[in-house]
């Protein structure tokens, strides 16, 4: 039986993630700073409590396992933490990678896997795909964040030999229960009311936790050594349309009333203003109003070779 280790394993993400390598017969062990119940009870599930500071917690998880496949989830937004990260959670967090990457080198770990944000791309005017190979500019905290623990690991073990390394960048996530990050794309953030444009014809790369960890399952079973080393893109197949985020929050969560705006104004003036804005800094959930109707989409062909990415807003559970 082959073992996994989750780090943020009780978290949003890390609950599903968990939970789908259980069913497919794995052993599951999840290292997070609290506990979730939601795969208490599940034969072949253990669980160790540790923040992400905590090193010596983490290097007894290791020394107790023999851990075939690690998935580093911690310090992942949605997973542990609010939309709100500031100086401090990196500083609190960003020291868990260096270790997490050692360990995993001393106990030839075979599969290692980074969970990353979309966030750390720089958008593109156009409406071309973003690639794995395109330009990286992050802004927010949590993006930073991500990417740092990115070159970390190409640093630490990016050469280890025998190891698959890869890092999975995900678009903002949502099940049917948490709707956080859709919410937040018809939210003006100044006043908290409900908005579209027009009808809503205008949409957003997002990711259902469920197609990742449909990739994740199929990607563990597939990568075999280091030729599946690399960067995938993570997210939906086709847009989420802010019409399509109405209907589902109306469905499925209270929703006052719907205000129709006009667009938004996107002069030279109204983007500047946005530079250097503290809130998009800290605020990893912040809405562009510049960019809205951008459409833009993740290049996710390379992902596709392992996920059918079958699971939408209208279908998610």
């Amino acid at each position: 039986m082959r073992k996994v280790l989750v780090t943020g394993g009780c978290g949003l993400i890390g609950d599903h993630v968990c939970s789908g390598f259980l069913k497919k017969g794995y052993e599951v062990v999840a290292v997070d700073g609290q506990y979730s119940d939601y795969n208490e009870g599940k034969e072949n599930f253990s669980f160790y409590e540790a923040q992400p500071h905590e090193k010596g917690k983490y290097a007894d998880v290791f020394e107790k396992n023999d851990f075939d496949t690690v998935i580093h989830l911690a310090c992942t937004a949605d997973n542990d933490f609010g939309h709100i990260f500031t100086e401090k959670e990196i500083k609190e967090n960003e020291a868990c990678n260096s270790y997490i990457y050692r360990f995993a080198i001393a106990h030839d770990v075979k599969q290692f896997i980074l969970i990353s944000t979309t966030q750390v791309y720089q958008m593109p005017k156009t409406r071309e795909p973003l690639r794995e190979d395109d330009f990286i500019k992050p802004i927010t905290n949590y993006a930073k964040l991500k990417y740092e623990s990115e070159q970390t690991m190409i640093k630490d073990i990016g050469r280890a030999k025998g190891m698959m390394v890869a890092i999975v960048r995900v678009a903002p996530v949502y099940t049917k229960k948490f709707c956080g990050n859709l919410e937040a794309k018809i939210t003006d953030p100044k006043d908290n009311t409900k908005f579209v444009y027009r009808t809503g014809e205008y949409g957003f790369h997002m990711c259902c936790v469920h197609n990742l960890v449909d990739f994740l399952l199929t990607f563990v079973q597939s990568a075999e050594d280091h030729t599946y080393s690399g960067t995938y893109n993570m997210a939906d197949k086709n847009l989420t349309m802010a019409s399509e985020i109405i209907e589902y929050m109306k469905e499925n969560h209270r929703i006052g009333a719907i205000l129709q705006r006009n667009p938004p104004n996107t002069s030279i003036s109204a983007i500047k203003n946005m530079i250097g804005n503290k809130e998009q800094k800290e605020n990893y959930r912040f809405l562009d109003f510049t960019r809205i109707l951008t459409n833009n989409m993740f290049d996710i062909s390379k992902a596709s070779k392992y996920c059918s990415f079958r699971w939408t807003v209208k279908n998610t559970k």
